[in-house]
């Protein structure tokens, strides 16, 4: 058995940890989702991770240059409304 005690920092360092990979996770997924968009985060005044950003680089995928939102999940579906805006341009929606 194999037991870790964790101080206050580094208790907080490992929650940090778990946050960035997840963080990175959503990072991959809108990747991923959303090819015609370069998805990136903002990097804060105290070099802190900040907004979630994307830009855009296939005009099919959506209507504004750049979509900036708090959070993965805002982002998300700001792309998808773009995707819709895009369709819609194109008249297939």
């Amino acid at each position: 058995m194999f037991i870790l005690v964790l101080g206050k920092h580094n208790e907080a360092e490992a929650i940090m940890n778990g946050r960035h990979d997840l963080e990175d996770q959503h990072l991959d997924r809108l990747r991923n989702e959303f090819t015609g968009h370069r998805i990136w985060r903002a990097v804060r005044w105290d070099g802190r991770l900040g907004d979630w950003v994307a830009s855009l680089h296939d005009p099919s995928a959506g209507i504004d240059p750049t979509v900036i939102c708090s959070d993965a999940a805002a982002l998300r579906k700001a792309l998808r409304v773009e995707a819709e805006r895009a369709a819609a341009r194109k008249g297939l929606r």
